[in-house]
C-alpha cells in the first residue's frame, strides 16, 4: 500500500503538528499507511505537548512530491501555506477550520472544514465516527491543541464543541485541563531563547487578501515587552521580509496571554488598514488591540475586508 504524508501548515503551531500526529493515526487504525510530517520547527509550546505524552516529533520535510503521490493537509488549506511542491501531488483530504482561499483540485477530494476553534475538534468527531479508540497519548495531543488554538477557551474562535471535546480529551489523557494548559501556554510563552528571526516566522502566515499580500505572524507572551524591546531589529528584519516576499503589509502581533490584548506592529504599504480595521493610530508603527487574539478569527477578516473593500 502506497504511503500517504499528512502535515499541516508552515511554521507549524500546536494544532497543526497534533492533529496531523492524530489524523495519521485514526487514518492507520482504518488500514492507510499514513505518516505525520512538519514542514517547520517544533515551537517550545508544542515541544511540551510531545514531551508530556511521550510522543515523538514528526519528521520534517522539504518537498513531498519525492515521497508520495497523495496527501492529507490538516490545519489549514491556502497553498502558500503549503509545502512548496503540493501542485505535484494530489491532496487526497483536508480537515480544516479556517476560511478556504486559493485552493482547487483536479480530482474530487474529502473536504471537512467546520467553524470550530480547532481541527482537533473535529478529529475527536472522526475518532467516533469510525468508532476508533483514542489512546491517551493521543488524547493528551488533541487536547493540547485544543487549548493552544483557543488560548484555553478564552479565545473568541472558541465554541461549545471545543470546550466539550477538551473535557472528553482530558479525561481520557487523565489531565487536569486548566492546570496542565497553563503550564503549556507558559511553556509557549517563553521566548527568551528565541532570536528575533525565529519570533517573526514562528507562527507566520501568508494571505492573499484580494490583491494584496500580507503576512500576519503570531507570538504569545506573558509580558509583550519583552518582545518588543527588540523592535528596531524586528522592524529591520520585517522589512527585509516584506522586500524579499513583495508584501503589501506585514502584521505581527504579540498576544499577552494573561490579559488577552495584543500589541500589532504593522509595516508596508498597506498599514493604514489596521488603523482602519481597529480605530486605532499606529504610533512608532504600532498599536494596542484591546481583546483581540485571534488571528482567524478577529485579523485576517477584519483586515481582508478593509482591503478588499478598498482595492483598486
Amino acid at each position: 500500500m502506497e504511503k500517504v504524508l499528512i502535515f499541516g501548515h508552515k511554521n507549524p503551531d500546536t494544532d497543526t503538528i497534533c492533529s496531523a500526529i492524530a489524523y495519521a493515526d485514526l487514518k492507520t487504525k482504518l488500514g492507510l499507511n499514513a505518516e505525520p510530517v512538519r514542514l517547520g520547527e517544533v515551537n517550545g509550546e508544542t515541544q511540551f505537548a510531545l514531551n508530556a505524552f511521550g510522543i515523538e516529533t514528526p519528521r520534517l520535510v522539504e518537498t513531498v512530491a519525492n515521497e508520495v503521490s497523495g496527501v492529507i493537509l490538516v490545519d489549514h488549506n491556502e497553498r502558500q501555506q503549503s509545502v512548496s511542491d503540493i501542485d505535484d501531488v494530489r491532496v487526497l483530504e483536508v480537515i480544516d477550520h479556517h476560511r478556504i482561499a486559493n485552493f482547487e483540485t483536479s480530482d474530487p477530494l474529502y473536504y471537512r472544514a467546520e467553524p470550530v476553534g480547532c481541527t482537533a475538534t473535529i478529529l475527536n468527531k472522526m475518532y467516533k465516527e469510525n468508532g476508533v479508540s483514542i489512546s491517551k497519548e493521543i488524547a493528551g495531543l488533541m487536547l493540547s491543541a485544543i487549548i493552544s488554538d483557543s488560548l484555553l477557551f478564552k479565545s473568541p474562535t472558541c465554541t461549545e464543541q471545543d470546550i466539550a471535546a477538551a473535557r472528553e480529551l482530558a479525561e481520557i489523557a487523565g489531565v487536569d485541563p486548566e492546570v496542565y494548559g497553563l503550564d503549556m501556554l507558559k511553556a509557549g510563552a517563553d521566548l527568551s531563547d528565541k532570536t528575533v528571526a525565529e519570533l517573526i516566522s514562528l507562527d507566520a502566515k501568508e494571505f492573499s487578501m484580494g490583491n494584496y499580500k500580507v503576512e500576519i505572524a503570531q507570538v504569545n507572551a506573558v509580558d509583550p515587552n519583552d518582545v518588543l524591546i527588540h523592535k528596531e531589529e524586528i522592524e529591520a528584519l520585517i522589512s527585509a521580509v516584506i522586500a524579499e516576499k513583495e508584501l503589501d503589509l506585514f502584521i505581527f502581533v504579540v498576544t499577552d496571554i494573561l490579559i488577552n490584548d495584543s500589541v500589532a506592529l504593522a509595516l508596508g504599504r498597506e498599514t493604514r488598514a489596521v488603523e482602519q480595521a481597529y480605530d486605532v493610530k499606529l504610533v512608532d508603527n504600532t498599536a494596542v488591540l484591546k481583546g483581540v487574539v485571534s488571528r482567524k478569527k478577529q485579523i485576517v477578516p477584519v483586515i481582508t475586508d478593509i482591503l478588499t473593500s478598498t482595492q483598486v
